[in-house]
């Protein structure tokens, strides 16, 4: 009886198995009357990374719009500024990154959008906006010499700030590079809190070719205030000549590369007063004029005009004609500091002369006051490298 029993939970067992896997096999599995796994994931959108982020305040203006992707690839991707109108930018190769191309407006807000496509082909789009920073002021900022100029080998180039005192000088300073056509030894200098000179350890060499950038656009110069525009220049360094005055010797010396080119009889400031004389060292020329005004009424004479001035400090000093003197030019020092000139010399010299020609003067009790525009040269190389803010 027992073993019957045995017997009977058995089929009864096994009756179960089968109605089971008949249950089982009518659900329209897979291989083996097994059943099918959970259904494979939906791939994941392609992810669209900006920068600047979406909503980012007071952003540079000179770091470019940065739009990439993670996980597929970008088939469109815009930026417009507040007019509506694309900038320009550049889709890379591997169609994961997109780079602007052009430098942004101050207080300006962008808008972007972006189209990427992931591993799946399933396109997403996003959009975002952010805005630059808006500065408290932009300095416009000037550059000496201009584009094409041709000037003598004393030339400093000036970069100066109208607008006011520049705090970060060390910036503005790093931002500004000179490259020549040959090596030369130079350096910058602040000359006041407005303006700061390069000018060569020793003259430029001879037909030197000078390239002048200043990336001001975008930089801080510290207060709040933000460069105006980049600017440039490219300018020639003519022939040496450097005129020589030793001012006891009542004549004015030139030298053409080193050589004497021509020797002028001249009459220079009274040697007895030292307000009146012609200062010693090295200036430059600054401009020319045919005719030039030289009224003073502290000296009780006005409506004075004489031919052929050329400027040499704006101290007072000019090498000019005046024929009123022609009894002291070449034997006494008459002048109120100027260096005057028998007419047709001074026409040979204002012909032969460049702005930014040396004039060394020698033998005055009196040196030049370094409050000239251009006093570069009155300052020792050793004192000049101290002026740097690097």
């Amino acid at each position: 009886m027992r073993s019957q029993r045995l017997f009977g939970s058995v089929a009864a067992l096994l009756a179960g198995l089968v109605l089971l896997a008949a249950c089982t096999s009518g659900s329209g599995g897979g291989g083996g009357g097994f059943g099918q796994g959970p259904k494979a994931q939906k791939a994941l959108a392609a992810k669209i990374i900006f920068a600047p982020a979406d909503g980012a305040k007071d952003v540079s203006v000179l770091n470019p719009i940065k739009i990439t992707v993670d996980g597929g690839e970008l088939t469109a991707a815009t930026v417009t500024n507040p007019e509506g109108k694309p900038i320009t930018g550049q889709l890379a190769a591997d169609k994961l990154s997109w780079s602007s191309g052009e430098v942004l407006g101050y207080g300006k807000t962008y808008k972007y959008t972006a189209t990427a496509k992931n591993k799946s082909g399933d396109e997403s789009t996003q959009e975002g906006s952010f805005t630059t920073l808006a500065p408290a002021s932009t300095p416009r900022a000037t550059i000496n010499p201009g584009d094409n100029a041709t000037v003598g080998v004393a030339m400093p180039v000036s970069v100066k700030f109208p607008e006011g005192p520049v705090p970060d000088r060390a910036a503005v300073e790093k931002a500004l590079k000179v490259e020549t056509s040959q090596p030369v030894e130079g350096a910058w200098g602040w000359l006041n809190d407005q303006q700061v000179d390069w000018r060569p350890k020793v003259y430029w060499p001879a037909n030197t070719k000078v390239t002048v950038t200043a990336k001001l656009y975008g930089l801080s110069f510290g207060g709040g205030a933000f460069g105006k525009a980049d600017l440039s220049t490219a300018f020639t360094v003519g022939r040496n000549q450097v005129v020589k005055i030793n001012t006891p010797d009542h004549k004015m010396n030139v030298y053409r590369g080193g050589a004497l080119f021509a020797s002028y009889p001249s009459s220079n400031g009274k040697d007895a007063d030292p307000n009146l004389n012609t200062p010693n060292g090295t200036v430059i020329v600054m401009s020319k004029e045919p005719v030039g005004d030289f009224s003073n009424p502290r000296y009780g004479y006005t409506n004075v005009k004489k031919k052929w001035a050329v400027r040499i400090s704006n101290h007072g000093e000019f090498i000019h004609e005046n024929e009123e003197n022609h009894a002291n030019i070449g034997n006494r020092n008459s002048s109120h500091g100027c260096v005057n000139l028998l007419e047709p010399d001074a026409k040979r010299y204002f012909d032969s002369a460049l702005v930014g020609d040396p004039v060394e003067i020698t033998g005055s009790k009196a040196n030049f006051p370094a409050t000239s525009d251009v006093y570069d040269w009155l300052i020792p190389w050793s004192q000049w490298q101290t002026m740097s803010a690097l």
